[in-house]
């Protein structure tokens, strides 16, 4: 019913703080005088790995809106939510964010940090094949 919500949230929540830590890379790459280049050959920084699991997050999110809208449980006119009308209804869909919600959006988050994780063992075999 309003399982989605859950993963909007957390879309929204990394997207500022992509946007935060962007900035601050930028800051930073031109405190050292890197013509705010943030990437180097090797390294992605994390404001763009950020962006991949809002790229996920918000893409899975908007299939399963339209998903909800395909199945009558979003409308048009407030309250948009139709379990939102009876509270037996309100009381289900609470219980749905609370169950598929947040696993629908740890998975997702497993998922990045598994990216993540083999983004950065192919940048430190790139970084020791430079150095030999």
């Amino acid at each position: 019913m309003a399982c989605f919500i859950v993963p909007v949230t957390e879309a929204v929540i990394t997207t500022v703080a992509s946007k935060v830590i962007r900035s601050r890379e930028i800051e930073m790459s031109q405190l050292h005088g890197d013509d705010a280049d943030i990437e180097t050959e090797y390294k992605l920084p994390l404001s763009r790995k950020l962006r991949w699991l809002n790229n996920m997050l918000w893409g899975g999110s908007a299939l399963l809106v339209f998903e909800h809208i395909w199945h009558g449980e979003l409308s048009a006119v407030f309250p948009f939510l139709t379990a939102m009308s009876d509270p037996v209804e309100m009381a289900e869909m609470f219980n749905e964010m609370a169950t598929a919600g947040v696993a629908m959006s740890a998975v997702v988050t497993a998922v990045w940090a598994g990216m993540v994780a083999v983004a950065s063992s192919i940048e430190k075999r790139r970084e020791k094949r430079s150095e030999s």
